[in-house]
């Protein structure tokens, strides 16, 4: 029994310690309050607060405290809250001859020494709490973020501000490229607006046409000014409400015909608007030829291979149909040794011709054609006295992607020699479709 009751009285003892080990510190608050007229407050404060946890992770309940504060005399301990858990603050009500007086909100630093009422008190619409996490989150921080980042497009190399964007065959986001006034088209190429297959020199646009033709309930027929080219341009309005082809009218040429169900009655509006090839102007239905590069080169007197120009023609530009003419003028400086020339579309060479110490130039024209495999050449050369010389072949380089057109060139032997790449032009002949 003896045993027993030591056992209870150590239990006790130990229950005892304990909350006074997990404490909170406490922050003193003392001040005197006076009111507007000079004397001193006398009534009641009560101080209210929502659960929160102390900075040393001890849980404080909800609760309130009631203080009675006479002849201004006002002091209370309480545990900080700036270091607590966010958002964990304290709601004061003033009180006096039965009536709320005013109301403030308090957040209470920790302090060895005593606070005045101005150091607790913090404005309306504060946030209190600890300051928040600045510390950096990585992206596996975040579950599911790299898989979500992995799928979402990239900029690719033909990447650019300012400019309509294109999904490049990798499935990046480059910059469509072209004049500000071009069409975008769904492949993504850009050229002139107007006509089918790219448009033209002149686009040619008609608003508003009144179609020729009785409008009494009766006439099925009317007649445009010129045939829609491409005929799906053709937008035509009967009142303002759009028609539908094939199933309010047919088209035919410049001739519409309309079924019985739609035919236009007595005071109707008919307007139509469409592109077309203008026969007054044959060339506004073809697209014009673009040149990609023009400029001149670099020279060497080395007797390795060296780069003198380039062309670079960004990602977008090329479509299969497409001909590119590459023009070429080399010069040769001294009669010591001969010289040689080599041009490279992507990693295929395509022009490589060496001529004697006495040749002073060398010239010549490559036409490319692009097709579905890649491209299919075909060069000529020729010198101021070297006898004309052709070459033909085939390049697998994808030309969908930012392609480079190299211009090489070196002496044959070591000597002050020099060869300079005068000129090159490269010129895009676009596909085309005639409306």
């Amino acid at each position: 029994m003896q045993l027993f009751s030591r056992w209870i009285l150590i239990g006790a003892l130990a229950a005892m310690v304990e909350p006074a080990r997990a404490q909170p510190a406490l922050t003193t608050i003392q001040d005197t309050l006076y009111k507007a007229d000079g004397t001193r407050y006398s009534g009641t404060m009560t101080i209210r607060w929502n659960s929160f946890q102390t900075g040393d992770s001890i849980p404080i309940a909800t609760q309130m405290v009631t203080l009675e504060i006479v002849n201004g005399s006002l002091k209370v301990q309480l545990v900080p809250t700036t270091t607590s858990s966010p958002g964990a603050s304290y709601a004061v009500n003033y009180e006096s001859q039965g009536r709320l007086q005013f109301t403030e909100t308090w957040a209470v630093p920790p302090s060895s020494t005593t606070l005045r009422l101005r150091d607790v008190r913090v404005s309306s619409g504060t946030v209190v709490g600890p300051p928040p996490v600045t510390s950096s989150i990585f992206i596996s921080d975040v579950s599911g973020l790299s898989n979500e980042l992995a799928v979402r497009p990239q900029a690719g190399s033909g990447f650019g501000p300012s400019r309509a964007a294109v999904i490049n065959f990798a499935g990046q986001i480059d910059a469509a490229t072209g004049n500000p006034g071009d069409c975008v088209r769904v492949d993504g190429s850009a050229g002139p607006c107007g006509g089918e297959g790219g448009g033209g020199i002149f686009p040619t646009y008609v608003d508003n046409e009144t179609p020729a033709g009785l409008i009494n309930g009766l006439n099925l027929t009317f007649t445009l000014n010129y045939p829609p080219s491409p005929a799906s341009s053709l937008q035509l309005y009967r009142n303002g409400m759009r028609l539908v082809v094939n199933s309010d009218f047919t088209l035919s040429g410049q001739t519409i015909t309309f079924f019985l169900s739609a035919v236009p009655q007595a005071g109707d509006a008919l307007t139509a608007q469409y592109r077309y090839g203008d026969s007054l102007n044959p060339l506004g239905a073809f697209a014009p030829a673009q040149v990609i590069c023009s400029s001149s080169g670099t020279g060497s007197t080395s007797t390795n291979s060296t780069q003198l120009g380039t062309c670079t023609i960004p990602t977008g530009i090329l479509k299969t149909g497409d001909r590119i003419s590459i023009v070429f003028q080399y010069s040769h400086t001294g009669s010591n040794a001969g010289i040689g020339a080599q041009i490279f579309w992507g990693m295929t060479p395509i022009f490589s011709r060496s001529v004697a110490a006495n040749e002073s130039q060398l010239g010549g024209r490559i036409e490319i054609g692009l097709h579905g495999e890649g491209a299919a050449w075909s060069g000529q050369s020729w010198g101021a006295s070297s006898t004309l010389a052709s070459s033909m072949g085939s390049a697998a380089d994808n030309f969908s992607v930012s392609l480079l057109i190299d211009f090489q060139g070196q002496t044959l032997a070591a000597t002050s020699d020099r060869i300079v790449l005068r000129n090159f032009t490269v010129i895009r002949y676009p596909t085309q479709s005639n409306p």
